[in-house]
């Protein structure tokens, strides 16, 4: 009794009336966590025609909204308390994967923010041509696989964090701090460049870049918790 109490406290931020409202307020509060975080810390779900609870990463699905933190661990405890059909106030069907239903909708979109950072030529791949982005200063971030080799790896680490020491205090850019992301496969990669093979890629800077570091910060606090690695 006391959950359902505490529940209709905060109608405001645990729900939504829909995705205008849903965007509307700075915070929202966690349905399994009952933490509050604003809206880009979280993630919003609606009940589909069939009753299905439905990851609404856009959060512009109609219909009556519930949020959890952007978390893997916040969305399985949803699922395992039965929180959504608390919050919705009525039976809804869930599955039991939509924790992996969410990190692959995640993926994703990163994968499609990629390939369109590609298209617009703001993504470098191959050993030699990013280690030569970093030279020249302009990478916004790194890119490994995940089947990766750790001294390949090491190697251009190494390379971005002593291009980042040459500038003075305050003059690096991204304040001196910059991705390095480990999220993909070399499948995933290759696909999303449209080459073969691709280990190692880099992001460029620029306004085409952005959409794409948005998406893999998302991703990787789902899967983490935390920001990703950054030099």
């Amino acid at each position: 009794m006391a959950d359902l109490d505490h529940a209709n406290a905060e109608p405001d931020t645990e729900t939504d009336r829909g995705p205008r409202d849903g965007r509307a307020g700075p915070v929202r509060t966690c349905i399994a966590t009952r933490r509050q975080g604003a809206r880009e810390t979280m993630v919003r779900f609606v009940v589909g025609p069939d009753g299905a609870v439905v990851p609404d990463l856009a959060a512009r699905l109609p219909g009556r909204g519930a949020w959890t933190s952007l978390s893997r661990a916040a969305v399985a405890t949803a699922v395992k308390r039965r929180a959504f059909a608390r919050a919705f106030r009525r039976e809804v069907t869930v599955d039991p994967a939509l924790a992996d239903q969410v990190d692959q909708l995640l993926e994703r979109a990163a994968l499609e923010a990629l390939s369109l950072a590609n298209k617009a030529g703001a993504v470098v791949a191959g050993f030699t041509r990013v280690e030569a982005a970093i030279a020249a200063g302009d990478v916004a971030a790194l890119i490994h696989a995940r089947e990766a080799a750790d001294d390949g790896v090491a190697r251009l680490d190494r390379a971005l964090r002593a291009s980042l020491s040459g500038y003075g205090p305050g003059n690096a850019p991204n304040g001196g701090e910059l991705p390095i992301l480990r999220l993909f496969t070399v499948e995933q990669l290759s696909l999303a460049l449209g080459r073969p093979n691709v280990i190692h890629a880099a992001v460029l800077a620029g306004a085409a870049s952005s959409g794409f570091l948005a998406r893999t910060t998302r991703l990787d606090r789902y899967r983490t918790g935390d920001p990703a690695e950054t030099v």
